[in-house]
Parts: C-alpha cells; sequence; structure tokens
C-alpha cells in the first residue's frame, strides 16, 4: 500500500450521520469525493457498503466486517475479517488505500492515516449518530484546498498531512 487515506464530510462537532446515511448531500463534495478515490481502493465497513446505492464505479470495494458473509456482498467486494488481515492485504497492493466509513472503522485506522481530505462543513446537525474520530491537531499540518462561502452550507474542502515525527 502507498498511502492509507481518510476522506470524509464532517459537520461542526465531528457529525458523519444519521441512521446509516449521509446527512450532507452536497454535489461540488460529492466530485470532490469521486475525484480523489476513483480508479484506488477504498475501504470501509458493512454497514457503510450497505448504504450505497451501487457499487461506485472504477474503485475496488474492500470491506472490513467480523460478521459478515462472502455471499452477502457482489463478487466484486473483497472481505476482510480484522484490521491485521487488511494490512496482510495491503501489503500486495501498489495503490493508495481510501478509508470511506463508517465511523468505527475510522476509529480503528485514524493513527494509520498518512492524509486525511475532511470536508468540515461549517453547521451543527444535533440529531447525527456517527461522529468522525477525535485525532490529534499537532500530529497533522492542516492545508485548506478550496473554501466554498457562497453555498450553505459552508464547507472548506481540507487536507490534513501527518508530520514526520
Amino acid at each position: 500500500m502507498n498511502k492509507l487515506i481518510m476522506i470524509a464530510a464532517v459537520g461542526k462537532n465531528g457529525e458523519l450521520g444519521y441512521k446509516n446515511g449521509l446527512i450532507w448531500h452536497i454535489k461540488e463534495d460529492m466530485k470532490f469525493f469521486k475525484e480523489k478515490t476513483i480508479n484506488h481502493h477504498v475501504l470501509m465497513g458493512k454497514n457503510t457498503f450497505l448504504s450505497l446505492p451501487k457499487l461506485l464505479p472504477l474503485r475496488t470495494h474492500l470491506v472490513l466486517s467480523k460478521s459478515a458473509k462472502e455471499n452477502d456482498f457482489p463478487k466484486e467486494v473483497i472481505l476482510l475479517r480484522s484490521i491485521d488481515e487488511f494490512y496482510e492485504f495491503a501489503k500486495n497492493i501498489n495503490d493508495d488505500v481510501y478509508v470511506i466509513g463508517g465511523a468505527n472503522v475510522y476509529k480503528e485506522m485514524i493513527n494509520d492515516a498518512d492524509l486525511m481530505y475532511l470536508t468540515e462543513i461549517d453547521e451543527v446537525f444535533n440529531d447525527a449518530d456517527a461522529y468522525f474520530p477525535f485525532y490529534n491537531y499537532d500530529d497533522y499540518e492542516r492545508v485548506i484546498i478550496k473554501e466554498n462561502k457562497d453555498n450553505n452550507p459552508k464547507y472548506k474542502h481540507v487536507l490534513y498531512k501527518k508530520k514526520d515525527r
């Protein structure tokens, strides 16, 4: 694996989702997600996979789940049972892997992320039931890629690069 990259849209309090769905549906952010993840591996939990309307075109789907069965997914999906199994699999790929959710997968992988692309949305969603995990801001360099102040909600595409230690 080249780099492990998190990608997510988060509210002011780290809100990610509600009832296994996205909170915000921002056309420009969906385009940003596609541009970043296309032609790469995407790693997700079972519920995130089940929330997708269909397989994401031109991406290799990796699902991390202890409880799922192979026949729960289309044949194109690679089922991995543990973080260790993921890293064993990742040794043999020459590609970036994008972690696309859900909250538990983000939490398990956050300390290993080389980069994070976060769409920071300038709103609070009080009913959220899934949150992006805490991370040490001092471990990352923060670079604003694009700022959108014209549309509602206002948001920023931000790249977090892990600092060398």
